[in-house]
């Protein structure tokens, strides 16, 4: 049974960036949550989500947050299952005081870490995470690549045609 993935992030206001890793999730027919839990307003519910996530079948988790952005942190100290963190951006500072909170995690505690706003490619992170064990989503991995490249080669036979 293939694993699901967890979609976790700070605030509502984080949506517009897990909506583009729910679409692609949605364009594999993945199994995937997603809730909203604060670092820092709710720690005793990421606690409890992080230490119940292999319980809960899930094989990865994807952490959406911004500004002080410990989510993804709090839950990699809680749990072995591989935790991908989203910086997001914001007005104050881009987006980099969530990037280096994400990504500077002590030894013991990594979290990967994708682009400022990049939840697509967290979503496809994880998928590569669970293709690992699963040659189905493997093949359907491939081949979504293979279409990118495809898509890549026609628009340069349109530009130049």
């Amino acid at each position: 049974m293939l694993k699901r993935i967890a979609i976790i992030t700070g605030s509502k206001s984080d949506m517009p960036i897990v909506n583009k890793a729910q679409e692609v999730l949605n364009k594999f027919n993945i199994d995937y949550e997603t809730h909203i839990i604060s670092a820092h307003r709710t720690p005793d519910k990421a606690h409890e989500f992080a230490v119940n996530a292999v319980k809960n079948n899930f094989g990865v988790i994807i952490a959406v947050a911004g500004k002080a952005a410990h989510l993804a942190g709090v839950l990699a100290a809680y749990t072995h299952i591989p935790v991908i963190g989203v910086p997001v951006k914001s007005d104050d500072l881009g987006g980099l005081d969530a990037l280096l909170s994400t990504v500077q995690m002590p030894s013991g505690v990594p979290v990967a870490t994708v682009a400022i706003n990049g939840g697509a490619n967290a979503a496809w992170l994880a998928l590569r995470i669970l293709a690992v064990e699963n040659s189905d989503l493997a093949a359907k991995i491939d081949d979504a690549m293979k279409n990118m490249t495809n898509e890549i080669y026609e628009q340069d036979r349109a530009l130049n045609s």
